[in-house]
C-alpha cells in the first residue's frame, strides 16, 4: 500500500476544501442543475456527501466509545438521506455540507492512537482500523469533487492522492470479472494490472486519466476496454 495514514488527513481535509470551494455561493440554480453522475442534480450529490460525513462520525463514535456504530441505521437510510438531501433548499443543504464537514473534522481530532486502531465496520461491510476513515472520506470528497461537474477534474487532484485511489480500485477490480487489462501513467510511471478476461489490453495514458478510467468516470484513453461498475 503506498498510502500512509498522515496522507489520507492531508487528501481529506484537502477535498473537502476543494468540494466545499466549488460550491461555494451556488443559489438553487446552480444546485438543480445536473451532476455528471446520471440521474443526480447537484443537490443529490451535495447531500450524498454530507450524509457521509455524518455516516462516518458513526464511525468515530465507534472508534471512541467502543460501542458498535453502524454508518447507517438501516440498508435504506443511505439512499433515503439523498433523496431528503436534494429536497432541501440551497442555503440548508450547503449548511448541512458545511456542519457535518466541521463534525467529522472535530470527531476525527479527539481520538487517541488506540481509537485510531479500533476496528469498525465499512458500509460495504469491511472490518477495518479506523484509520481508514480518513482514507474514505478523501475519496469520496475528491472524486465527487470532480463529479459536481463544475470544472475540477481529475488533474486538480493530488498525484499521490491518484496513484492511492488507482491501487486502492485495482484491489477492488481483483475478482477479474471485467476485461484484463495493463495501465501506465506515462507521466510518473505508475503501472497497474487489471486481471480478467482475454488477451491484456495494454492502455497508456496521463495518471489522472487512468485514475478517471478506473474510476468509471469520463476519461481520454480511447483504446480502454470499459469496465464493470466499480462501487
Amino acid at each position: 500500500m503506498r498510502r500512509t495514514f498522515e496522507d489520507a488527513l492531508v487528501w481529506s481535509a484537502a477535498g473537502t476544501r476543494l468540494f466545499s470551494g466549488a460550491v461555494a455561493g451556488w443559489g438553487e440554480e446552480q444546485y438543480r442543475a445536473p451532476s455528471s453522475l446520471p440521474g443526480w442534480t447537484r443537490k443529490h450529490l451535495v447531500a450524498h456527501v454530507a450524509a457521509n460525513a455524518d455516516a462516518l462520525g458513526n464511525l468515530v463514535r465507534w472508534a471512541a466509545t467502543g460501542e458498535e456504530t453502524p454508518m447507517y441505521s438501516s440498508a435504506g437510510q443511505r439512499a433515503a438521506d439523498i433523496v431528503a438531501g436534494a429536497g432541501k433548499p440551497a442555503a440548508e443543504l450547503a449548511a448541512w455540507l458545511c456542519e457535518s464537514a466541521d463534525r467529522l473534522a472535530a470527531g476525527t481530532a479527539g481520538l487517541g492512537p488506540a481509537q485510531w486502531n479500533a476496528m469498525v465496520v465499512t458500509a460495504q461491510g469491511r472490518t477495518v482500523p479506523a484509520t481508514e476513515i480518513v482514507w474514505l472520506r478523501s475519496r469520496e470528497v475528491c472524486v465527487h469533487a470532480v463529479d459536481l461537474a463544475a470544472d475540477v477534474t481529475f488533474a486538480d487532484l493530488p498525484i499521490g492522492f491518484l496513484v492511492a485511489l488507482a491501487d486502492d480500485i485495482v484491489v477492488r477490480r481483483g475478482d477479474a470479472s471485467g476485461p484484463a487489462v495493463v495501465l501506465a501513467a506515462a507521466d510518473t510511471g505508475d503501472r497497474w494490472e487489471l486481471p480478467g478476461h482475454g488477451v491484456a489490453t495494454r492502455v497508456t495514458g496521463p495518471l489522472a486519466e487512468v485514475a478517471a478510467y478506473l474510476a468509471g468516470r469520463p476519461h481520454a484513453l480511447t483504446t480502454a476496454p470499459e469496465l464493470p461498475a466499480w462501487l
